[in-house]
């Protein structure tokens, strides 16, 4: 406390990179009350703002709170601290430290670091009853209060500084856990763990992947996407290499557009991607109705063609907005996505395309990456998965292990979404229904490492014949896609990754 001038103060600490998620303005709103019974109380606000909240926001939120600060004239009680601290100075803060709070405004947060530096160091800890703190606050090692409830904080502060006894029995109680928690103590539980799973190992089969040349690969070349874009969207066709202005823009294209260059600027960083991204995200935006719905069809001069696209359509899009949410390269865009895809919601569970359903699919398995904890999302998504299932089970027998009783275009996001399933839900019936109708689909299109795609004349029915020809690049691209989800999530790896690279040979 001497070394940090705090030697007649009552020290409340936060400590880490400030962003909104922090729910400091929690503490601040709480402070009031506090300083009128406890005067000499003084709150640390520690560390510098996320870079990645700089990058969007700037210094936004830490105006906020220095204005929430002067608003509750607290100017005297509240020091904001704008440093990265080491680990040596962090220990020195949580010395000088009477509480420390962590008030993170929703359960989400799976752990905090600075929590367990807190209790390490014996600190008395207040905290909202995120996952972590609810674990590690237990058996009064701690004192939790509901989320964003700046009135409950308030009382519990001050229930605490009135009660010495009380307070010091909480830090003990930390100081003792914590020191079991300590790297030394775990380390020796993880040399225990690992020496005696060495003495238990015994050497798996291996199965020996080809590799990808990668040499065959061709280089990234935008250069037809940016011919085929205008300040509206990218044409649906060309001819030869030229725009085919004749036959306008539609939802299916851009949202397939923007999912790529999304990928592009994700894996490569292209500059242009970004320009391109706000274009297709431009028309998506155009062409959704008020009811959360798409049009497909635009005209060149801009006439809509079209009161609502396909369901094929509709889940491309929610693929395209998904992978946005996962993967936003400004908040803008992230705001923009969230929007037209909440917009959306309802219309999930009334499709009947099997291919809208994969789609939409695909798309729910990138928002959960964003949103692990929506619960709600994970339960529409085994609902989807559930008429996939349904229907492969209706049409399947012991010679044809398909969701129709037709093979036609976009076979392997069938598959693909059901992998997807199981990842977020982890419930086998998805996954067994994704093997077997990968495995059906693999005997038709491969023979030994030639790959022959459905062709669209005439498809391939039931007991009928299959048309060889008019191969279209989308069922190569779903091929690509369905391997690669297979091997990433079963267990049985077979030479997904050879056929993943045949699929893509075929361009």
């Amino acid at each position: 406390k001497r070394k940090f001038h705090l030697e007649n103060k009552i020290s409340l600490m936060t400590f880490g990179l400030l962003s909104r998620g922090k729910g400091i303005e929690t503490v601040i709103r709480a402070l009031p009350r506090v300083v009128e019974k406890f005067p000499n109380v003084e709150y640390l606000i520690v560390g510098k703002t996320h870079p990645g909240v700089v990058k969007v926001s700037g210094e936004e939120y830490r105006h906020f709170l220095k204005r929430l600060v002067q608003k509750n004239k607290l100017g005297k009680h509240v020091v904001f601290i704008d440093n990265f601290l080491e680990e040596k100075d962090l220990c020195s803060y949580l010395s000088a430290t009477d509480i420390y709070i962590t008030p993170y405004p929703n359960e989400a947060q799976i752990t905090s670091g600075t929590l367990s530096y807190a209790v390490g160091a014996g600190a008395a800890v207040v905290s909202t009853p995120y996952w972590h703190a609810t674990e590690l606050l237990d058996k009064g090692r701690g004192v939790l209060f509901p989320f964003n409830d700046h009135e409950a904080l308030a009382d519990v502060l001050i229930d605490l500084l009135e009660n010495p006894v009380k307070m010091k029995a909480i830090r003990n109680r930390a100081f003792s856990y914590g020191q079991k928690n300590t790297w030394p103590s775990q380390g020796k539980k993880y040399l225990k763990t690992a020496e005696q799973t060495i003495r238990k190992y015994k050497k798996p089969q291996t199965y020996k992947e080809r590799i990808i040349d990668p040499t065959l690969l061709p280089s990234l070349n935008l250069t037809h996407v940016k011919r085929l874009t205008d300040t509206t969207g990218i044409l649906q066709h060309a001819r030869y290499n030229i725009p085919d202005y004749r036959h306008g823009y539609c939802l299916d294209d851009n949202a397939r557009a923007l999912l790529v260059m999304n990928m592009v600027y994700e894996r490569q960083k292209e500059p242009e991607a970004i320009n391109l991204m706000s274009t297709y995200l431009s028309y998506i935006n155009y062409m959704q109705n008020p009811d959360g719905t798409f049009r497909n069809f635009l005209s060149f001069d801009h006439k809509y063609l079209d009161k609502a696209g396909s369901e094929d359509a509709f889940g491309r899009t929610i693929w395209a907005l998904g992978f946005l949410l996962a993967h936003s390269p400004n908040d803008a865009f992230f705001q923009i996505a969230k929007q037209l895809f909440s917009s959306s919601i309802p219309h999930f569970i009334r499709l009947k395309s099997l291919r809208g359903m994969a789609n939409t699919l695909l798309g729910i398995s990138y928002y959960l990456k964003r949103f692990p904890w929506d619960e709600g999302m994970v339960q529409i998504m085994a609902e989807i998965a559930d008429k996939l299932v349904a229907s492969f089970e209706k049409e399947s027998d012991e010679t044809w292990q398909w969701f129709e009783p037709i093979l036609t275009y976009d076979n392997g996001l069938l598959p693909a979404a059901l992998f997807c399933t199981y990842e977020k839900t982890e419930q086998e019936k998805y996954l067994q229904t994704a093997e077997k109708s990968l495995s059906f689909l693999e005997s038709v299109i491969f023979k030994g490492d030639h790959i022959a795609l459905i062709g669209n004349e005439g498809w391939y029915p039931k007991g009928g014949r299959r048309a060889r020809f008019a191969q279209q690049p989308i069922d190569a691209m779903a091929m690509v896609l369905m391997y690669e989800k297979a091997y990433l999530v079963s267990e049985n790896k077979k030479d997904y990754l050879h056929k993943m690279f045949t699929s893509f040979m075929w361009f």
